[in-house]
């Protein structure tokens, strides 16, 4: 209640360093979604692998899961007030990204294990997001991709001259 009274309309859960560092689980992720959407916020949930789980062969098994996961309960109408932020773990201030086959591979799979449970329409309405170190150099090839709606920009966003360029690139397509 006191985010929307303050005007805030979105909401970052799931975040890697909120389960990292405080534990959160996927059962939490649907616990604070369920209540962000309750509450009038829209979440952007964060989805994504760690470099070993990437090397293992099992980042789209792990995403399908986060995301059914964190959606478990959520209505087809409350989806559309959804954002899913991928996030690959990996390339998180470490100033590696994933290339923009990798980010495109896993954002069609997120839309795809959504149009599985909500169907085709609602897959093509939800915006997903790529939120691994998108920055000057990589958002236009990265922006570019049919699957990647958007990013959720970290440390770039901090910098003007940097997040400018990557709101160019965004609004090219």
């Amino acid at each position: 209640d006191m985010l929307t009274d303050l005007g805030v309309e979105y909401v970052v859960i799931g975040h890697s360093e909120r389960r990292q560092y405080f534990a959160e689980t996927n059962e939490t992720v649907n616990k604070r979604t369920k209540a962000a959407l309750a509450g009038g916020l829209k979440p952007i949930i964060c989805v994504g692998e760690s470099l070993d789980q990437r090397e293992q062969g099992v980042t789209e098994e792990l995403v399908r899961m986060q995301v059914k996961i964190a959606l478990n309960g959520v209505t087809a109408d409350e989806l559309k007030n959804v954002v899913i932020a991928y996030e690959p773990i990996w390339a998180i201030g470490t100033g590696k990204t994933a290339t923009a086959d990798q980010a495109e591979e896993v954002c069609a799979a997120i839309r795809k294990v959504v149009g599985e449970l909500y169907g085709e329409d609602a897959a093509k309405g939800l915006t997903v997001q790529y939120g691994g170190s998108m920055n000057p150099k990589n958002a236009e090839e990265l922006l570019g991709k049919p699957d990647v709606d958007g990013g959720l920009i970290g440390g770039a966003s901090l910098k003007a001259d940097q997040f400018a360029v990557i709101v160019d690139a965004a609004t090219k397509g």
